[in-house]
């Protein structure tokens, strides 16, 4: 035995015993195999030095692993989403089956502990490794990892290469991109721009990622309700939430707290949308929700937003008062920030000072100071009023009314001069009065100070292409419902059924506000220093004609606006 042989080991070593290379030919194929960055095996086989049977054979015996002949292994036999292909790709090695915890890897070096120990640790699993001939392996994990990359694609869809990864998205920091390759990657970043091109040509106002368990969905709220648009394989959970966190300059490094963040995204010259990202961590990963904010939603006029006509006077008036409060209710995504950001946008002139106090900031009004509160340094609507009141103002606008402090301060701004615009969550304007009270402001306050108050809803809204008549509503079902208090004669209108054509979504395209506006009136005024309820308070607004938003709904339906059942879906107890 020469001294060549002498510092040859394992499976080089094992070769020349047998005879099939001299000293100085395995030699030359360990540093050849260095250099390429592959096994000995791989370049043995790839060089043409040796056939791929007579070196797996020779693993087999030097190291004691059985040796598997690959080609007798159905495809679909083999187990998906254990093992991440970046590994697959990275080590060579290619896992076989599962039986109970235990993971049998095909590969084609035994000597690679490295890659038995990271594919171990990233599946939690008890990793067993099998000998395979290397180009047999080879070969089946570049048909697995294509057959991945199809998968990749059909999630995807037939993306236009054009746009799709040059499209203008800011808010994330390039810097951050640099430490996760994975978020880098092109067809990660096509599918997302896809994604939030789609939401917006859809009308759409929220895309929902969400991981399970073995599989991932992404649903669009349109016109309200959620749908699901795609289901890509449920092992790009974690590039989809990196792609998306560093877009919205999240912290990517960190996936157990919540956290909010914001993406800008231009579409043309002239118009760029705007997204508020919130991620959230669950059992399987991180959702992240993005709600859409169109600035152009603030413009597009009262009379767009569906009030009636009496309901649109009312608001009007309101606006063009010089002091108190306009408060708008419902619940989350009932249209409420555009209601205020509509009112917002016609009181905006040169000769107003108008301050705003969010969390966060939804739609950008030039010739508004908008204030994003933040509640970690003591910025909290509170602290935001009372430097609002300093800064001579003429209107004030308060995203929401939380606490005590919040809405004592908003109150005394509109007792003294100023006109204050505010949410509050509560299911009608009655019920909002109730709630300042519960809250412990003093009924004369309440009743000196708060001036309007719109409740509202979002109904989907019937296509016009596609909707049919309802013949088959007998009257004494109308009669339940509450057609005879809408103040439209029965003869006079006609109810109409969803269908579902190419141009909209089953039956409904668009929504359409449905509201209760009452003005604080004498009578109420004296009702709500008397501590008078929310019912006998809805019953004196009913008396005074100011329509609730049952009533409201069944006038949209009558109107062939929209559907009994959808008039039901949002405003029946």
């Amino acid at each position: 035995m020469n001294q060549t042989t002498l510092t040859l080991s394992g499976l080089a070593r094992r070769l020349v015993n047998d005879g099939h290379l001299s000293a100085e030919d395995a030699q030359k194929a360990t540093e050849g195999a260095k250099a390429e960055n592959i096994s000995l095996a791989l370049h043995l086989v790839k060089s043409g030095t040796m056939k791929s049977a007579q070196v797996a054979q020779a693993a087999s015996e030097e190291f004691g692993s059985p040796l598997f002949d690959i080609s007798v292994l159905r495809k679909d036999a083999i187990p998906k989403d254990l093992v991440d292909s970046k590994l697959i790709a990275k080590h060579k090695a290619l896992p076989l089956f599962k039986r109970g915890n235990r993971l049998f890897i095909g590969i084609a070096d035994p000597t690679n502990l490295h890659a038995i120990d990271e594919i171990k640790f990233n599946t939690g699993l008890s990793t067993d490794a099998i000998l395979v001939e290397p180009d047999k392996l080879e070969r089946a994990i570049e048909t697995y990892l294509n057959d991945e990359d199809s998968k990749i694609g059909d999630a995807l869809g037939d993306l236009d290469e054009e746009g799709l990864e040059s499209l203008d998205v800011q808010g994330g920091d390039d810097d951050k991109q640099d430490d996760d390759a994975e978020v880098d990657e092109a067809p990660i970043v096509k599918f997302i721009n896809k994604v939030l091109l789609d939401a917006i040509k859809s009308g759409a106002s929220d895309i929902h990622f969400e991981p399970y368990e073995k599989t991932y969905r992404v649903r669009f709220r349109r016109d309200g309700v959620l749908l699901e648009v795609a289901k890509p394989p449920g092992n790009l959970a974690t590039r989809i939430s990196a792609r998306l966190k560093v877009m919205s300059q999240m912290d990517i490094s960190e996936r157990r707290v919540p956290q909010d963040g914001r993406i800008k995204m231009k579409i043309s010259k002239t118009r760029a949308i705007d997204f508020r990202v919130n991620s959230l961590p669950t059992l399987f990963g991180e959702k992240i929700v993005l709600r859409i904010l169109d600035p152009s939603s603030a413009k597009l006029g009262i009379d767009a937003l569906g009030y009636e006509d009496d309901q649109k006077q009312l608001y009007m008036d309101a606006l063009n008062q010089p002091q108190g409060m306009i408060l708008v209710t419902g619940p989350t995504g009932s249209g409420k920030t555009v209601s205020l950001y509509t009112g917002l946008n016609i009181l905006n002139t040169e000769e107003r000072n108008i301050s705003t106090a969010e969390d966060p900031v939804e739609i950008n009004l030039e010739g508004i100071n908008q204030v994003n509160v933040n509640t970690k340094v003591g910025l909290t609507f509170a602290e935001a009023l009372r430097s609002f009141l300093r800064q001579d103002p003429d209107i004030v606008m308060v995203g929401e009314i939380r606490d005590l402090d919040t809405a004592s301060i908003a109150i005394k701004a509109a007792q003294t001069g100023h006109l204050v615009l505010s949410t509050l969550h509560t299911n009608s304007a009655p019920e909002t009065l109730t709630r300042l009270l519960n809250m412990g402001v003093p009924a004369f306050n309440v009743a000196t100070s708060v001036s309007l108050i719109i409740a509202q809803r979002l109904a989907r809204r019937l296509c016009s292409k596609c909707k049919k008549p309802a013949d088959d509503i007998p009257d004494h079902i109308l009669t339940e419902e509450g057609f005879d208090d809408i103040g439209i004669p029965r003869e006079e209108f006609e109810l109409y059924h969803p269908v579902g054509c190419e141009s909209c979504n089953n039956g409904y395209k668009g929504r359409v506000g449905v509201y209760e506006v009452v003005r604080i009136t004498d009578e109420i005024s004296r009702l709500i220093m008397e501590g008078g309820n929310s019912i006998q308070i809805a019953d004196q607004a009913r008396k005074e004609g100011f329509n609730n938003l049952r009533i409201s709904a069944l006038r949209k339906a009558a109107m062939g606006l929209t559907s009994l059942e959808e008039a039901n879906r949002v405003t029946k107890d």
